[in-house]
């Protein structure tokens, strides 16, 4: 019985493990950013609010994620968190004024079938093919990626920014698409 026990506990143990950390290490695909949104929502909520999210990636350290975000938008309170090597930390607090006659939450966003990770990692998959296809790239790798909020709320401008460029450095290739995944501009 107690070898059972321990098993079961060296099991849960290596799952904590296994998960933690695991933001980093995601690939720079819908399939990827799926799970960096997985961690987002796990940290905050799944209806919390956003003005601003951000992957950065770095060779040696992996994925940085950055957000601002509030769970209670009335509150005009909202913190700016990194997520880096698998550890939560806040930089800063953000206080906010809204034009009259506006709520704060018409200023953000949330991440859901509209605004998400995945449409964002399925068009840097998209952006890498074409600059493989176009400018005969081998390897173009993830510099930054975010999502790019229009500060009068106009949800429909919102862009999904991408910054891409050659294995070992170089030219930054630029891309900015729609929602709906059309490439609004492209540029270097």
């Amino acid at each position: 019985m107690k070898k059972i026990s321990l098993f079961i506990l060296i099991g849960a143990v290596l799952s904590l493990v296994s998960c933690g950390g695991n933001t980093a290490d995601q690939p720079a695909t819908a399939a990827g950013f799926t799970e960096i949104q997985n961690e987002i929502k796990s940290e905050f909520g799944e209806d919390a609010y956003f003005t601003d999210i951000s992957i950065v990636y770095d060779k040696t350290i992996g994925n940085i994620v950055g957000v601002t975000v509030t769970t209670d938008p009335s509150s005009l309170k909202m913190g700016q968190w990194n997520l880096s090597q698998g550890s939560w930390t806040q930089n800063s607090d953000i206080s906010l004024e809204v034009p009259e006659g506006t709520q704060a939450a018409d200023f953000m966003y949330q991440l859901n079938d509209q605004i998400n990770l995945t449409q964002l990692g399925s068009l840097i998959e998209k952006s890498k093919q074409q600059l493989k296809d176009e400018k005969d790239l081998e390897n173009p790798t993830l510099y930054t990626a975010s999502v790019i909020f229009p500060k009068n709320g106009d949800i429909a401008r919102t862009e999904y920014a991408i910054n891409l460029k050659p294995e070992n450095g170089g030219t930054t290739f630029r891309f900015y698409y729609a929602l709906d995944g059309s490439l609004r501009k492209m540029d270097y």
